[in-house]
């Protein structure tokens, strides 16, 4: 098949596979689509040595990057200011929160590299700009998205200079504008089913929209994406292809613990909440009790980002070290009802195309019958 975005990558199959997981961008690009890598948890060396090893697994085939520029964040701030910035009475409820649950504190060591040695909350044009000169020394990237806000005009005109197509992550007609506005090269429309930070508008509503309001600019479609058939209803109303980041956190190149996986395989769509509880900005996640203590009564607000991100990871660690199934969490859409199996990027991809294909053979056979 080809598409726009097909066309605009050299692509086999118009399907952006987002991870934060090095292994999940190479199969997905080995597969025929395009892997983004997420950089939020990154520092430029960090990134360098992720780059390096997806540039030597992918035979030099195109993929891309995905940076958070929100808006209303200025600086960078590291982990070892956590307990100069944030409030005492919020640090306490998530003390008493997991001590109650019997969720020991980290080790020594492991407390020292979270706190001293992580490269801390970058998500600032400042951070980014960083990445990006990373970036540019890797051609094989051909695609650079901004998620949270408008990408700096000096960030997009370097991109560009260097032949780098720019994307953007929207969630209403408004932000489609704004990122058109800005220079963009194709914009993600993203529908509040997704995971991860999202806006309030259903995918099946702000898909044509999106598309409408910024034509001829190629749109993929993103939120609740990971079969066939949602691919087909995508391509019907207008995308050029999908974006899809949830439906790869099931298979065994995600970088989720075996813990974390069975709770997605355990999980039904409605379990996939909107909440603020891990950056302060409403994201989608799975429910656990750590996600519904910060609903209850008495409960503190949380932070605003990054302050919220900075007071969760160190629980988050704890958790995660713990094995608690009953207070792990992660971001992750409502297509988590559909995943009750690991599998393989490459078979979720196979498996994606050919419900694709038997979808424009039924409504070819229907058209035929009419």
């Amino acid at each position: 098949m080809r598409t726009k975005t097909t066309e605009m990558f050299g692509l086999d199959a118009p399907i952006f596979a987002f991870s934060h997981c090095r292994d999940v961008v190479v199969e997905a690009t080995r597969a025929g689509g395009m892997g983004v890598l997420g950089t939020t948890r990154l520092d430029p060396e960090q990134l360098e040595q992720e780059l390096r090893w997806i540039d030597d697994h992918t035979n030099g085939r195109p993929y891309g990057l995905d940076l958070a520029l929100p808006n209303k964040m200025e600086k960078v701030r590291d982990m070892a200011d956590r307990d100069l910035v944030l409030p005492r009475e919020h640090i306490a409820f998530v003390d008493t929160l997991l001590a109650d649950a019997g969720i020991p504190p980290l080790p020594s060591d492991e407390h020292e590299k979270l706190h001293l040695g992580s490269p801390g909350f970058r998500l600032t044009a400042e951070g980014g700009m960083e990445l990006i000169e990373v970036a540019l020394k890797h051609p094989q990237i051909k695609l650079v998205v901004s998620a949270l806000g408008v990408a700096p005009p000096d960030m997009v005109e370097l991109l560009h200079a260097h032949g780098i197509k720019v994307g953007a992550l929207v969630g209403s007609v408004a932000h489609a504008l704004r990122q058109q506005q800005a220079g963009m090269d194709i914009l993600v429309a993203q529908g509040m089913e997704a995971g991860a930070h999202t806006g309030n508008i259903a995918s099946m509503v702000l898909w044509p929209q999106v598309v409408d309001a910024v034509a001829p600019l190629p749109v993929l479609a993103a939120g609740g994406v990971g079969r066939g058939r949602q691919m087909a209803a995508a391509l019907a109303l207008g995308a050029e292809g999908v974006w899809c980041g949830s439906i790869w956190l099931g298979t065994r190149e995600s970088e989720l613990s075996p813990e974390m996986k069975e709770r997605f395989f355990e999980a039904k769509s409605e379990d996939a909440v909107q909440r603020r509880v891990l950056t302060g900005k409403q994201c989608r996640m799975l429910r656990s009790k750590f996600t519904e203590a910060w609903e209850a009564p008495g409960a503190p607000k949380p932070l605003p980002m990054p302050l919220q991100s900075m007071l969760v990871a160190e629980a988050r660690s704890r958790i995660e070290r713990a094995r608690n199934k009953d207070f792990m969490t992660y971001y992750v859409g409502q297509i988590v009802g559909d995943m009750t199996f690991e599998t393989s990027v490459r078979n979720v991809v196979y498996e994606m195309l050919t419900e694709l294909s038997d979808t424009f053979d039924r409504f070819e056979q229907q058209m035929k019958e009419d």
